[in-house]
């Protein structure tokens, strides 16, 4: 595990099949997202700091969603919805609705 890149992947082969856990870390995360917050650091209006996502947090909505990484770059409507979801707010910096 990287230290910058604290996402680990681990493969198991049982009985001829290939299982691929992911994990990460996102303490470090949350921390950095309160800080900001209670700091005030919420961007501009015409240009909100909103959140600080783990890559953990995305690739789980991509699995259970179907899309592509670059679907989630290119539609912000998923964005809207990582960001806005209640199980993410410990990652929220602006605390308004995207």
């Amino acid at each position: 595990m990287n230290k910058n890149d604290p996402v680990s992947t681990k493969i198991k082969i049982d009985d001829g099949k290939m299982f691929i856990g992911r994990s990460q870390d996102c303490t470090p995360i949350a921390e950095y997202a309160k800080a900001m917050h209670n700091a005030g650091n919420h961007g501009s209006s015409e240009m909100r700091h909103a959140a600080k996502i783990p890559l953990i947090i995305i690739e789980k909505y991509m699995n259970d969603n179907g899309v592509t990484f670059q679907e989630v770059m290119n539609d912000q409507s998923h964005l809207r919805k990582i960001v806005n979801d209640p199980d993410n707010k410990m990652f929220r910096i602006w605390p308004g609705r995207i």
